[in-house]
This record gives structure tokens, sequence and C-alpha cells, in this order.
């Protein structure tokens, strides 16, 4: 009786075993966002008004509400109308 239950837990560990290999070399982007490869970090920018840091696409660049300076974000309408700190 406790050589059928070694032999069961023994295959039990090697298709384990097997199954852990084989799903460490799969390549692809099948399975869900957030496994596999790493999704790179979006650039982040300070509001040059209050210092939060928001990611660039959602910034509103200084260009867009006509401010002078090139290059500067704000996080909001309100700190691009009162201006850089």
């Amino acid at each position: 009786m406790t050589k059928v239950i070694l032999l069961i837990v023994a295959v039990l560990v090697f298709f384990w075993l097997l199954r852990r290999a084989l799903t460490g070399r799969k390549t692809g982007t099948a399975g869900p966002p957030g496994k596999g490869a790493a999704q790179p970090a979006p650039e982040l920018v300070a509001c040059a008004h209050c210092g939060v840091l928001l990611p660039r696409d959602e910034a509103i660049s200084s260009q867009d509400g006509g401010a002078p300076a090139e290059g500067i974000y704000f996080c909001t309408q309100e700190h691009l109308k009162l201006g850089r700190r």
C-alpha cells in the first residue's frame, strides 16, 4: 500500500515539475497584462506650479495654453493660468 502511495506522489511531483519547466519557457503575450514582459513606465513630468508628478500624456503643456515658455507642464488649467512658481 505504501509503495502505491509513494508511486502516486512521485508521479504527481514529476508532472508538477514538468509543468513548471514548460510554462517558464513560453514566449508570447497571450496572457493577461502584467504577466510576461514588463510595460515601460510612462515618462513623468512635474507641474511647474505645484510640483506634482504626472504622466506626460496627461499633463497640460505650456504650448497648449499659449504660455511663452516651451516644455513646461502643468497638472490643471488653473495652474496653467497661475503660471510658474
